[in-house]
């Protein structure tokens, strides 16, 4: 059995104007999925009483190294925080699709590197804990809430970006 080789259905090489539109949308996406992440959060967090978390301002904090602020005064820097990842992240998705790893899997899969991002600058700037230590309750919300900015992300880009893969041989996989 032999290994087939792939081209873009277009036949049309990425230039750096392509990726660099890929990416820009793909941030607008990620920014629209953290928009409907965060209203799923509200209306979870109507229902459970959990109250708004700061860690992402403080962690820009940590990063721009910015003196600390009491949570009251931390709302515009944990928005800028919140959306930003989200919008950085949605770049990751854009070219994710353009290249063809599309479809739940592919949100699956990118809900993984969402937490990753998070808890990777959370724990880096000593705002956060491990999340095994975390009790099991708040796993589930995060995983749940990352996997919602994820899908809705994917689901936009999967969109704009249908990045079909065609076989050398014709075949559609």
């Amino acid at each position: 059995m032999t290994a087939a080789s792939y081209s873009k259905a277009s036949d049309r090489p990425i230039t750096f104007q392509t990726l660099g539109t890929t990416i820009l949308y793909g941030c607008i996406a990620g920014a629209i999925g953290v928009g409907v992440m965060t209203a799923g959060e509200k209306i979870e967090q109507l229902i459970s009483g959990r109250p708004d978390s700061y860690v992402p301002a403080h962690t820009l904090e940590r990063l721009l190294g910015l003196p600390d602020k009491p949570d009251s005064e931390r709302w515009g820097l944990n928005h800028v925080m919140h959306y930003g990842q989200g919008a950085c992240a949605g770049g990751l998705r854009a070219l994710m699709s353009l290249y063809g790893i599309r479809g739940p899997f592919a949100s699956f899969i990118f809900t993984c590197m969402r937490l990753c991002v998070d808890q990777t600058l959370e724990n880096l700037t000593g705002v956060g804990a491990p999340p095994w230590t975390w009790p099991v309750y708040e796993q589930w919300i995060d995983v749940l809430h990352k996997g919602v900015y994820a899908f809705a992300t994917g689901y936009i880009t999967d969109t704009w970006f249908p990045g079909q893969w065609v076989v050398v041989d014709g075949d559609k996989r």
